[in-house]
């Protein structure tokens, strides 16, 4: 039996009313009388193990769901993440939602509830609750800020100090974000957005339709990966101001092929790796944790179900890949749930692995035995030389959720909420003491921290005994105890031990007791190194380069660490061994043609090296041609040099240096090349040379027109250098011509060339200095903002042509002073134009100016734009009054404060909405005079402004929304209005309408209007109606069936609640109402004779027919029963014993009284006939009506209640 418990926050004596399983989920949920919602989750193992617990331990009670009410009714969704919960009060559907958490720069922030966040910051060891007004799909935290998002809205909050202030919102679709330092990066179709904490976008990080949409975003360190929905991701590099692409887009489907999507991608510190969850087709995560390195660009993944011996496998393109070989057991049947990088140690990657659900086959479910653990945390080192080391592994520990990250030296993790009521909450495994010595409540921290494996002790150690320790973990991890000793010995404070040479090849150099022993021992060493050259055991061969001594190969072969190929750092070692040979195989056998040719060039075989680069390493042939030019020159094969130096492109520098000593085979090498860079050098040469002739046609020959007029305005040649200026238009040749007019003074001539050189500030200057007025105003236009202020200036300093300036001035958006300018010298001309510019950013003043301006001109309409953008809305709704303009929606909306303004407030706000809708209801604008009225808060006037708009449907829509007693009344009103015998919606609307008023005597009244004149016939069979209001409507068309099908007993039933309603009214005049009743109550029993007649008639025939015509022979009968149903009934009797006399004489009343056409709805033609043959009577034709389908015309009253009612 299980029960609820009072440390998770529910009360002593709380009582579960219901309770509703999910089987998919495991989920046992009930509801309480207190409004919470208790949920115990099925734990986890094998059914074996399940069974073996006891029945309490087989269910772990949750943190309960508080609502309002009593909850009498709960049930889960088909969807398996929704649960349905009535109350008293209301029904509410719960949405499951992943609690939001998030850990960054060591700043944690857990969800505890919807709205409610706890804080936790480990630089300074504080914590915090932070209460959010919105609903939240996820959280990103940094040092500075706290930013929460719901896919429709983010919000910022800052930290300052000990608190948190809201440093922004805006609204925003993005259903990812994260943040770095003041920008924050959301997501929009192939875009990424950089934006500012207010909303504003800085940048965009645009994505092909090719990359797809972003929809996954990490940042770790000053690197942002982004992943899409096309299975591309992109790495930025968001060290400066502007992010960077750091890694281009990569095709995830192209580096892992066949794998899937991508469901999460993550980056580490330094930008070069990058670890992805891959999504299987079925929408579960794969078991593989796929690694991309950026920098070598290589792919290799891990496996938890890998089976050993598939170590290595080839994809289709041909790359080979790592694959990790899965060995302990205890991971197994597991699969990747979520993953993290270190966020400063580029090497640490850890992640959370999950028990996977849902085993395929029996052998499977066989093999996962009962210890298996359900989460596993799982770190390892990921470098280029060692790939994927398993470097710690543990169990998620009980009292944590989930896991949040790594910082070294830490783990850090979200608790489990144990306890929540209203805004106080407790995690899991904290004391029961919730409050401080002091009363105050103190804020539990939902983030614990986990030392991890090696810093078990050290607490918060410096950085140098942090990076110490985890060199030691990794060398340790990767078998190396050599390196692992000598990390280790960086941490002791003490002396370190003793080195020997036989204890384990530690490092260090070989004691040196003699001359011998050294030489002896080094070739020892030496020949050791060799060998290690063979089995490829460069560990070995590390020890053995320090005993050795041998620094330069040490330094060398760290160097070749970050070669992926062993067979390439194997080559390094045999190089510094001098082992040529074996380091050319071992080269060629990993297809390592980069460093075969560097190889080759080193060892001075510079023919191999360029057939090498022609055939397998293009990319470095020109690099190899510069170098093997470079050789020829020292050794002095100049001819060679000259042609390979040709061959790698650096001629243009390289042949002219080479031969400076030999000015003639230089000037014909350049005749030779007939290159335009070749003849400029050798132009500027001869110019410095003081040959000005062979210069110019050197430079003219280069294209160098700037040097040609340099050289022609030094000669004195001008018009020459002019006319070169005009035919090529160089800018730099036109600017340097300028200036030399203007030190002539031949101003025009400058001027022209100053424009030719797009230098308009200069010729903008000779104008103003020299008073080319014409001139200046077209310079000023094609010159910038800053340039035309300072012409208008000129022209408002010299007092002419003032319109030239207030163009200017309007032109460099200087609307201010344009306006005041245009006012000043009565451009009105310009003032429209200027007045087109304007808005809400400029200055009141000049706008009010402007709309008087318009006023004065009957230009009203523009007027009223200018001061609805000044915001002045009285005067404009003023204008629009005195001038008879129509309010359009955009004015209206324009007119329209916000409540957030601080223009108005907020009665003046609501006075000003009234307005508006007043001036809107004068010209007919119903519909919009009801929105502002609605907005103003006053719904009465907004209803009677809905009323004259006539629209039944919003009429409808406005009464159920406003929920106020008066708007319901006057909507039913409206309602009654209209052809309601026709529509039983409208009807049913009446009624629900005064119902919910309490209106009851309105509500009598329309009941008595229903049995003024019935409605069509309608059916009602099988129909239930669970409200009381849809009840009563259907009780009003039964009434029908008196008139159509004779059924009393319904209509029996109507008219009872008739009287209910009407004796709980409250009418004016008690007798009046006591009247109403006691005729109801006549009505009532009159149909009950008539009922029980007909019941009886089976029975006792003749006592049924005497009650009939004692009903006949009543007083008002026919108020409550219709004549032709008691005729009817004795004509039928009468033909069935067979008295067709008396039969006839009932028939013929019912001809007197009853129209002819109207026969037929009371007795059927064969009753007729057959009356007539035993009478002996022929029929006569006016007995013969036509067949109708239901239209009787006579529509007798059911029921009388009160009077009509007077509108509120």
């Amino acid at each position: 039996m299980i029960s609820l418990d009072v440390q998770f926050g529910f009360e002593g004596g709380e009582c579960i009313n219901c309770v509703s399983y999910c089987s998919a989920k495991g989920l046992l949920a009930a509801g309480t009388n207190k409004g919470r919602i208790a949920m115990w989750k099925k734990a986890a193992g094998s059914n074996q193990s399940i069974r073996a617990l006891e029945g309490k331990d087989r269910w772990n009670l949750q943190a309960p769901t508080e609502l309002e009410g009593n909850v009498s009714q709960i049930k889960w969704g088909s969807r398996k993440n929704l649960l349905a919960v009535n109350t008293t009060s209301s029904v509410v559907i719960l949405s499951e939602q992943a609690m939001s958490s998030h850990f960054h720069q060591q700043v944690a922030v857990v969800q505890v509830s919807p709205n409610l966040f706890n804080v936790t910051i480990f630089s300074t060891g504080t914590t915090h609750t932070l209460c959010v007004d919105m609903s939240v799909n996820g959280v990103f935290a940094t040092k500075d800020a706290v930013v929460f998002w719901n896919g429709k809205q983010v919000t910022v909050f800052e930290c300052s100090g000990d608190t948190f202030r809201n440093a922004g919102s805006f609204l925003c679709d993005s259903p990812v974000l994260s943040v770095h330092g003041e920008n924050l990066y959301t997501v929009e179709p192939y875009r990424v957005q950089v934006r500012t904490w207010q909303g504003t976008v800085k940048q965009l990080l645009v994505f092909s339709e090719a990359e797809g949409n972003p929809c996954l975003l990490d940042i770790c360190g000053n690197f942002l990966v982004v992943g899409t929905d096309l299975a591309h991701f992109k790495i930025f590099d968001l060290s400066r101001r502007e992010a960077k692409v750091h890694c281009n887009s990569k095709n995830f489907s192209e580096l892992f092929p066949g794998l899937g999507g991508i469901a999460s991608v993550k980056c580490n510190a330094n930008g070069n790796k990058v670890s992805i969850l891959v999504s299987k087709a079925d929408g579960n995560v794969d078991s593989k944790i796929c690694f991309y390195d950026v920098e070598m660009d290589q792919v290799t993944f891990f496996d938890f179900k890998a089976e050993k011996g598939n170590v290595r496998e080839k994809l289709s393109s041909g790359q080979s890949i790592d694959k990790s070989v899965v060995e302990y057991p205890e991971l197994q049947w597991h699969v990747p749930a979520c993953h993290f990088w270190d966020q400063s140690e580029p090497r640490l990657f850890v992640c959370e692995a999950i028990l996977e659900t849902g085993l395929q086959t029996p052998d499977q479910n066989k093999n996962k035995t009962e210890s298996t653990v359900d989460v596993w945390i799982i770190s390892f080192f990921s470098t280029e030389e060692h790939g994927l080391l398993l470097q710690d592994s543990f169990p998620l520990p009980s009292s944590y959720q989930v896991l949040l990250g790594m910082e070294v030296p830490h783990y850090y993790f979200a608790k489990k909420l144990f306890f929540r009521r209203g805004y106080v909450y407790k995690p899991l495994g904290e004391s029961e003491n919730g409050q401080a010595e002091s009363g105050a409540i103190k804020v539990s921290q939902m983030v614990a921290r986990r030392p991890m494996r090696d810093f078990i002790g050290l607490g918060d150690c410096d950085k140098t005994t942090r990076d110490a320790v985890l060199n030691f973990s990794f060398y340790l991890t990767a078998g190396d105890m050599d390196e692992a000793f000598k990390s280790i010995k960086l941490i002791k404070s003490e002396d370190a031990p003793e080195q020997h040479v036989g204890s384990g090849w530690r490092l260090g150099r070989v004691p040196r007791a003699s001359p011998v022993m050294f030489t002896s021992g080094e070739a020892v060493w030496e020949n050791m190194a060799r060998m290690c050259v063979k089995t490829q055991r460069l560990d070995v061969a590390k020890i053995c380069l320090g005993n050795m001594g041998h620094a330069r190969g040490a330094k060398a072969l760290r160097e070749a660490e970050q070669e992926p190929e062993q067979e390439a750092r194997v080559a390094v070692l045999a190089i510094q061994l001098g082992m040529l040979e074996d380091a050319e195989r071992l080269y060629k056998a990993c297809k390592r043609y980069d460093l075969l040719n560097k190889f080759y060039q080193a060892s001075n075989q510079w023919q191999k090296a360029i057939e090498t680069a022609e055939a397998h390493d293009r990319v470095h042939l020109r690099t190899t041609y510069y170098n093997y030019a470079k050789h020829l020159e020292a050794t002095g094969e100049h001819s060679l040099a000259l042609a390979h130096y040709e061959k790698s492109d650096t001629h243009r520098f390289e042949v002219p240096r080479m031969l400076t000593e030999d000015l003639q085979a230089l000037e014909n090498y350049v005749n030779k090349m007939k290159d335009k860079s070749l003849w400029k050098w050798w132009a500027q040469y001869l110019e410095s040379q003081s040959e000005m002739e062979s210069a110019l046609k050197y430079y003219a020959l280069a294209q160098d027109y700037f040097s040609l007029v340099r050289v022609h305005c030094f000669q004195g040649d001008i018009q020459k250098a002019a006319e070169i200026a005009n035919e090529t238009g160089n800018w730099a040749a036109s600017y340097h011509l300028a200036r030399q007019y203007e030190s002539q003074d031949e101003i025009k001539q400058a001027v022209h060339f100053y424009t030719r050189a797009q230098a308009f500030n200069n010729a903008i200057r000779l104008c103003k200095e020299n008073n080319l007025d014409d001139q200046l105003m077209n310079l000023a236009l094609l010159s910038s903002p800053e340039d035309m202020i300072e012409a208008a200036r000129y022209y408002e300093e010299k007092g002419e042509q003032m319109d030239r300036a207030v163009m200017l001035y309007h032109k460099a958006g200087h609307f201010s002073k344009a306006l005041e300018l245009a006012f000043a010298t009565q451009q009105f001309g310009a003032l429209q134009l200027i007045a087109e510019d304007l808005d809400e950013k400029s200055d009141p003043a000049l706008l009010a100016r402007c709309s008087d301006f318009f006023i004065e001109h009957a230009q009203y309409k523009k007027a009223m734009e200018l001061l609805l953008t000044a915001k002045k809305y009285h005067e404009a709704l003023q204008l629009c009054l005195k001038q008879n303009l129509t309010i359009t929606e955009e004015m209206a909306e324009k007119m329209t404060v916000s409540k957030e303004s601080q223009d108005l407030s907020e009665e003046s706000r609501r006075e000003l909405l009234e307005q508006i809708a007043d001036c809107c209801m004068r010209q007919g604008n119903y519909h919009m005079a009801t929105k502002k009225y609605t907005q103003a808060g006053n719904k009465l006037k907004a209803m009677r402004a809905l009323l004259k708009s006539g629209d039944t449907e919003k009429i409808i829509f406005f009464a159920g929304v406003s929920r106020q007693r008066e708007i319901y009344i006057m909507a039913a009103n409206y309602l009654q209005s209209l052809d309601w015998r026709k529509d039983p919606e409208i009807m049913k609307n009446i009624i629900s309408f005064y119902t919910k008023a309490r209106a009851l005597d309105l509500l009598a009244g329309f009941y008595d209007a229903c049995a003024q004149v019935l409605p069509p016939p309608v059916t009602a069979e099988g129909v239930w109606f669970a409200s009381q209001t849809a009840r009563r409507s259907t009780l009003l068309l039964l009434q029908v069936e008196i008139d159509e099908y004779q059924n009393y007993e319904k209509a029996q039933g109507a008219l009872t609640e008739a009287y209910k309603c009407l004796s709980k009214a409250k009418t004016r005049s008690p007798l009046e109402q006591e009247s109403k009743l006691a005729h109801l109550q006549s009505k009532m029993t009159l149909i009950k004779r008539f009922i029980h007649a007909r019941r009886v008639y089976a029975e006792d025939p003749e006592e049924a027919v005497r009650q009939c015509e004692l009903l006949l022979a009543e007083q008002d009968f026919d108020s409550a029963i219709h004549l032709g149903h008691i005729l009817g009934f004795l004509v039928e009797h009468y033909v069935q014993v067979e008295e067709f006399h008396m039969a006839y004489r009932y028939l013929e009343e019912m001809q007197k009284r009853i129209p002819a056409t109207n026969l037929s709805n009371y007795v059927t033609q064969q009753t007729i006939e057959a009356v007539h043959r035993g009478a002996g009577i022929p029929v006569s034709r006016a007995l013969v009506p036509e067949q109708t389908c239901h239209s009787s015309t006579e529509n007798k009253d059911v029921e009388e209640v009160a009077d009509e009612v007077e509108d509120p």
